[in-house]
């Protein structure tokens, strides 16, 4: 049976060594807690490392960790200390955390940590690979493990992997500065199905593939040799009912059974009458999470609104995290520091400004805390989402309180009901933070019942599931591109079809299919190979022959004009059946030339090598003859460029072979096909072609249609020839 292999840089599970035996104790928040639903509840098995190195244990002791881990479904990846030093404290959490938080100052890039980086990765896909069977579905999770993907596709091209980043991915002029880039870039797309958690990410991803790599990307597919990487983004949702459900019992505690931490926070609420009030701070000590910030931002609101001095108290849990990295140690002076100075400058008598925990505390602490608290006030210079603002809301059973957030948090996106601010601006915090204590209770209950409707609705769960069934949809549109190549049975097979068919019809692209590409397009004129086989077809008996090209018409017209050919030119734009005069097929003009042309020109005078050619209704720019590095760079830059301005005027653009071309959107050879299907039933049906405008027509005919690309591309036909010769191969065996 087909299992799930769920793969992070940490097990779910902290082990520990007590009296040469190995006790396990589950792990609490981030990916552990968001993914234990759907470990426990499906078939599968969690690959990790357990957090004890090498030198930890004897040889007694591991087989008690590997025993332990099994109760568990769980796997264990050996690591040294050496490794744990350059994957994780190196290059993962110095090099990769810090630059896609977009904290370029502390971003450090050493080869030996990058060395160790990959040496890992390929440890973590030996391990996989030893529990991977036919079947199974690899879903790998974050950022130590970017190469993953990729490291176990090289020995398994067809098993089904999954990848999630749970922090932000950067902008392309950010990521672009990292060394490794290529290789990171590359790393991923090992992977069947990219998840991110905005589409910000998602698009920052994509944007960075085709810049740096110049990929062909449609849409949030991506195209390589015979395969396809979906992106897409799939925002993080927590275990609502277990929050809900465990802030209900909560609230029905009789005095005596309240933990100690509450039983402290009532006596302030007591004390501080009805217009006392909590405002809550959760955070792992980073300096991605703004603490430093926030308590500076609150520092500001008491003094702009001395009203609430001896009011409204900060409890502020800040988690340890990376204690020994100095970067770390730094922060948490500078936080001990900030909060001795507020506490001093504001305390009174009978009330501290300030609660400070640095400490991690359990989940029935957690929610007397998000239980007790009027705000939560989470405010991220930058986070990949912010699980613990959905914790907040969720545990709210009536409904009041009040959520103020980052908009630099993924989680911003979807809760548009919570109080969203620039965690930079201190005057904004500040107005905020007063409207939020003084908000009243029906707005309170009114914008959090629209935020747990959501939740409940996409929960941990959910958003699981879909990502699975994105990945299953990503592998079923896999197989639409699987190539068959044309042997001597196919070709056998399509001949007698053919010969038995009573109407047939022919769709034949023209450059790259049926004469090779020339420096200048003007030098592909048709060979006399070119007639004599079109003739051939031609003169078959109820045998529709069609050239439908991207070609400008009065080049077609020039060459084919004097057959009987059924002749598409412009990718669609203009129809000439045999003996009539051309007419146009869409309604389409070019007004636009104006606003596009001189961008173009302005490109061919950086770009050497290229120009445009100018057609009835649409611009080409051509980069045959310009260095492949810079052909691929500046057709990049030109789509990116344009981009708004087709929009704007209703164009889209067309990706052939070392050309790009702007036409009017809707104007393709597959509509064109399509339409040349109308009048008769064909029931033999052939097309072929060699680059992406070709793509459209393939996906407009009819399922029994005879599909053929050019070359073994990334195509949705249904077979492939290699070249131009094996073209005439074929269409010579149809005559």
């Amino acid at each position: 049976m087909s299992k799930t292999i769920i793969i992070s840089n940490r097990l779910p599970l902290q082990l520990k060594i007590r009296d040469n035996t190995i006790e396990t104790t589950p792990s609490v928040g981030g990916l552990a807690t968001g993914m234990k639903s759907v470990h426990s509840e499906n078939d599968s098995i969690w690959i990790g490392w357990s957090g004890l190195t090498e030198e930890e244990f004897n040889l007694d002791l591991k087989e008690q960790v590997t025993a332990a881990l099994k109760k568990h479904q769980c796997v264990g990846v050996p690591l040294t200390e050496n490794d744990i030093d350059g994957f994780y404290y190196g290059f993962s959490n110095n090099t990769l955390w810090p630059l896609f938080h977009y904290f370029m100052e502390y971003t450090e890039f050493e080869k030996d940590t990058w060395e160790t980086y990959k040496s890992v990765n390929q440890k973590f896909a030996d391990v996989v690979i030893q529990n991977l069977e036919e079947g199974d579905t690899v879903w790998i999770h974050d950022y130590q493990l970017l190469l993953l993907s990729k490291y176990i596709r090289r020995k398994r091209p067809d098993v089904s992997i999954g990848f999630f980043l749970h922090i932000p991915f950067p902008s392309y002029e950010v990521f672009r500065t990292i060394p490794c880039r290529e290789e990171l870039l590359k790393g991923m797309l090992g992977a069947d199905l990219l998840g991110f958690h905005t589409y910000d990410y998602e698009r920052h991803f994509l944007s960075a593939v085709q810049r740096i790599l110049g990929y062909e990307i449609n849409f949030n597919t991506i195209h390589l040799d015979n395969r396809i990487v979906k992106v897409d983004s799939f925002p993080m949702g927590i275990d609502y009912n277990k929050f809900h459900n465990a802030a209900k019992t909560h609230n029905q505690k009789a005095k005596k059974d309240k933990t100690e931490i509450q039983q402290e926070i009532d006596k302030h609420l007591k004390k501080g009458s009805n217009q006392a009030k909590l405002i809550l701070s959760i955070d792992r000590l980073d300096y991605t999470k703004g603490i430093a910030n926030r308590l500076r931002a609150f520092e500001y609101f008491l003094d702009k609104y001395p009203e609430f001095k001896g009011k409204a108290r900060l409890v502020m849990l800040a988690v340890p995290s990376r204690a020994n990295v100095p970067q770390y140690q730094r922060l948490k002076n500078e936080i001990d520091q900030l909060v001795g100075r507020i506490n001093g400058k504001f305390a009174e008598v009978s009330w501290t400004p300030i609660w400070y925990f640095y400490r991690s505390l359990p989940f029935e602490n957690l929610i007397d805390l998000y239980t007790s608290s009027e705000v939560a006030l989470l405010t991220p210079i930058r986070d990949g989402m912010n699980l613990v603002a959905k914790e907040y809301i969720a545990s709210k059973v009536d409904k009041k309180g009040v959520l103020i957030l980052s908009e630099m948090t993924g989680a911003s996106n979807e809760m548009s009901e919570a109080l969203i601010i620039n965690p930079n601006n201190f005057e904004e915090i500040a107005d905020t933070l007063k409207f939020a204590l003084e908000m009243p209770e029906e707005e309170q209950i009114k914008r959090n019942s629209a935020l747990q409707k959501r939740l409940q609705r996409y929960n941990v769960e959910k958003w699981a599931n879909d990502f699975f069934d994105a990945l299953e949809t990503t592998k079923n549109d896999t197989k639409k591109y699987t190539l068959k190549k044309i042997n001597t049975a196919i070709k056998d097979e399509i001949v007698s079809k053919f010969n038995a068919s009573k109407n047939k019809i022919l769709f034949l692209d023209y450059d790259g299919t049926m004469v090779p590409f020339e420096k200048l397009p003007e030098n592909a004129k048709p060979t006399q190979r070119v007639f004599d086989t079109l003739d051939a077809l031609h003169s078959q008996p109820n045998t529709k022959v069609i050239i439908i090209t991207g070609r400008d018409r009065d080049t077609i017209q020039k060459w084919f004009g004097h057959k009987e050919y059924t002749l598409i030119t412009e990718h669609g734009a203009w129809l000439k059946e045999s003996n009539k005069d051309w007419e146009l097929m869409e309604r389409v003009d070019n007004k636009w030339f104006k606003s596009i042309a001189p961008i173009l020109e302005s490109f061919t005078d950086r770009t050497p090598g290229s120009f445009v050619e100018e057609k009835r209704y649409s611009l080409a720019w051509h980069f045959r003859n310009v260095d492949p590095d810079l052909g691929k760079k500046r057709a990049n830059s030109l789509k990116t460029t344009i981009q708004q301005l087709i929009a704007n005027h209703n164009l889209e653009i067309l990706e052939g072979d070392k050309v790009l071309e702007i036409k009017v959107s809707g104007v393709s050879k597959g509509k064109s096909a399509s339409k040349m299907l109308l009048d008769k039933t064909y029931d033999f049906i052939f097309a072929i072609g060699d680059d992406w405008t070709d793509e459209h027509m393939f996906k407009e005919l009819p399922n029994h249609a005879y599909t053929v690309k050019v070359g073994l591309k990334n195509t949705v036909a249904q077979y492939y020839v290699e070249d131009i010769n094996k073209v005439y191969d074929l269409l010579t065996a149809l005559k």
